[in-house]
């Protein structure tokens, strides 16, 4: 009985030391090859797409979709993955992916991290960066692994990625009137008048464009623009977006709408796809949701 026990003890031991000398083997090689996996055999996360979900006064809601690549000679699990994205080497997002992630080995998958970032973080960088007239910075991907691998070897993995690329700011959305045309009893003519600013050097298009009008708590109005709108580069690119409806929506919101537009509060909704005109995969029909809040007193007439 002890002798199977040795044999068996012994068996396991070549096994260990078989599936050490292969992993080492194979390090080895990514380490003279060089290449994707920063020559070593680590997985490896890269950025894939990136979908704007919601823009707030505070903050914006975004999904990115994320590669995860397995170079090594067996699958894993990885119990949570947490991850810290700086511009410019500053923290603007940490957070952590708490589902489980399963990779085969030689394969890959992509994981959806959905993402908050802070307006106030976010403009402190693009201040200084616009202080010293730079147009172009670095992103870097800083992530965690905390792994279940049945070989011998690291438990934890910490790839980074950088990249340099060009600024990007959010367009900024401003109400600059909600014009009511005549009233009549079958249909009321309103037009939302908006500007929107791309402080960006590249232009980009809105399309499949959704909004509605709320006032006073009200929803008074929708409407949908399908066709792409240009918006120019370092400009302000004005935009009417047009809606019809029947006038018993209005009717009981006249005398605020007249006589109390200091508190009397809109919120106009905006859903469209951002397409980057130069092909930006990174932002390829990325859905953005904005919110934007005011009074009617903002309104100034001529």
């Amino acid at each position: 009985m002890k002798k199977g026990w040795i044999i068996a003890l012994t068996l396991l031991l070549i096994g260990i030391a078989g599936a050490y000398i292969w992993y080492s083997r194979l390090k080895n090689n990514a380490e003279a090859e060089g290449g994707a996996y920063d020559n070593t055999l680590k997985p490896r996360v890269e950025m894939s797409t990136m979908e704007i979900t919601d823009i707030d006064d505070d903050r914006i809601k975004m999904n990115v979709k994320m590669l995860i690549d397995n170079p090594l000679p067996v699958g894993f699990k990885a119990r949570r993955l947490s991850y810290t994205i700086l511009m410019a080497n500053t923290p603007i997002i940490e957070d952590s992916y708490e589902k489980p992630i399963e990779v085969k080995s030689g394969d890959s998958t992509f994981v959806t991290l959905p993402m908050v970032v802070l307006n106030k973080k976010l403009m402190q960088v693009l201040k200084t960066l616009d202080k010293k007239d730079i147009d172009s910075t670095t992103y870097t991907v800083r992530s965690r692994f905390d792994l279940d691998i049945p070989i011998l070897g690291e438990r934890t993995f910490h790839p980074t990625i950088t990249r340099r690329l060009p600024t990007f700011y959010l367009p900024k959305i401003k109400i600059e009137d909600i014009d009511f045309g005549k009233l009549g009893l079958k249909r009321t003519d309103v037009a939302a008048k908006v500007s929107i600013t791309n402080q960006n050097k590249f232009p980009f298009n809105f399309t499949d464009t959704h909004y509605t009008v709320s006032i006073d708590g009200k929803e008074i109005a929708e409407g949908d623009q399908p066709e792409p709108i240009l918006i120019k580069k370092q400009a302000t690119t004005p935009v009417v977006f047009p809606v019809t409806m029947k006038p018993g929506q209005t009717l009981g919101l006249l005398p605020k709408m007249l006589f109390d537009k200091k508190d009397t509060p809109f919120l106009v909704t905006l859903r469209c796809k951002l397409i980057d005109k130069d092909g930006n995969l990174a932002f390829k029909n990325s859905k953005m949701h904005t919110v934007i809040r005011g009074t009617l007193a903002d309104f100034k007439k001529d």
